[in-house]
């Protein structure tokens, strides 16, 4: 029996996929949970036209996501901090403060795409990356500077 599976199953497939089980199988597990409907040729042919649109806009995405990482990858940020003495820092620098100053230079990041394993806790030059889209990361110059008193 084939049928079109409408969820991500493990042991069988993804959904949108066609696949051949037994009869049993189907028709008292996946079709009565809705887990997957019958695969007629009419069915087959809208999941192939369904698919290739999903593929070309999928693309579409795909190069908009890395022109966008490649325009943020040209991105340098400054944050001036206070120090103490040896130069440390009071407090760190955290993914929000570096959102805030790409926003002030007009990029809209949200926080938790900033990839930042933990808080810049001392001065000088840190390479940030920056989850722009599935697949697409860049990296951005965070520079953390001393504060004029």
């Amino acid at each position: 029996m084939r049928v079109i599976l409408r969820e991500n199953l493990d042991h069988l497939g993804k959904a949108g996929e066609v696949v051949s089980v037994r009869a049993g199988y189907g028709r008292n597990y996946l079709l009565p949970k809705g887990l997957a409907v019958p695969a007629t040729e009419k069915d087959e042919a809208r999941l192939q036209h369904e698919q290739r649109q999903i593929a070309s806009r999928l693309a579409k995405l795909a190069k908009q996501m890395q022109s966008e990482a490649e325009r943020l990858s040209q991105v340098s940020v400054s944050l001036a901090r206070a120090v103490g003495e040896e130069d440390k820092l009071y407090g760190s620098v955290t993914n929000r403060d570096i959102a805030e100053a790409l926003a002030e230079q007009g990029f809209k990041v949200d926080a938790k795409k900033i990839l930042l394993q933990e808080p810049i806790k001392s001065l000088g030059l840190t390479e940030v990356p920056v989850k722009v889209g599935h697949d697409v990361t860049a990296t951005i110059k965070v520079w953390v500077v001393k504060k004029d008193a």
